[in-house]
Order: structure tokens, then sequence, then C-alpha cells
């Protein structure tokens, strides 16, 4: 499967059960390569080993773009997830 994915602006706390902390992760909205729109959580990104500085400075900057959640985005009820 091939999912294609974009940062957005939504940072939400994820716990699971027995979880005090919980864990913050961005909310990424993509669709896969047959067209299902999907939500992402995710907690960290990280440029794997042996890359050339340059590609990870780069990665750095598109990092950081995001835009602005969906309506959808925004009307999950983040307390239902688990």
């Amino acid at each position: 499967m091939k999912v294609t994915i974009e940062s957005t602006d939504k940072i939400v706390n994820l716990r699971f059960p027995g979880d005090t902390d919980g864990m913050q992760c961005r909310v990424w909205e993509g669709e896969t390569e047959c067209g299902v729109k999907i939500h992402c959580f995710i907690p960290w990104v990280w440029v794997a080993e042996g890359q050339h500085a340059d590609v990870y400075r780069q990665f750095e900057k598109e990092l950081a773009e995001k835009r602005p959640a969906s309506r959808e985005v925004e009307a999950i009820p983040f307390r239902m997830l688990i």
C-alpha cells in the first residue's frame, strides 16, 4: 500500500488505558493510492542514518511546513481515541 500524507497544524495527546502521560502526535491527513482518505497520528519522524547533510536540512525545512487541519480532523472526538 502507498499513502501520501500532509502535515497539519493539529497536535493531539493520545493516551492508552493505564497511561497517565500520553503521547503528543501531529495529525497528518492523506490518501491511499486508490483514493481512501485517512488520518495519521504520528509522534516521531526522523531521517534514516547516512543521509547527506543537505538532504537532512531540506527534510527539516519541509517538515516545518504544515497546513491547517481540515474540518474532518477538527471534528474527530479525540477523547474517543485509544
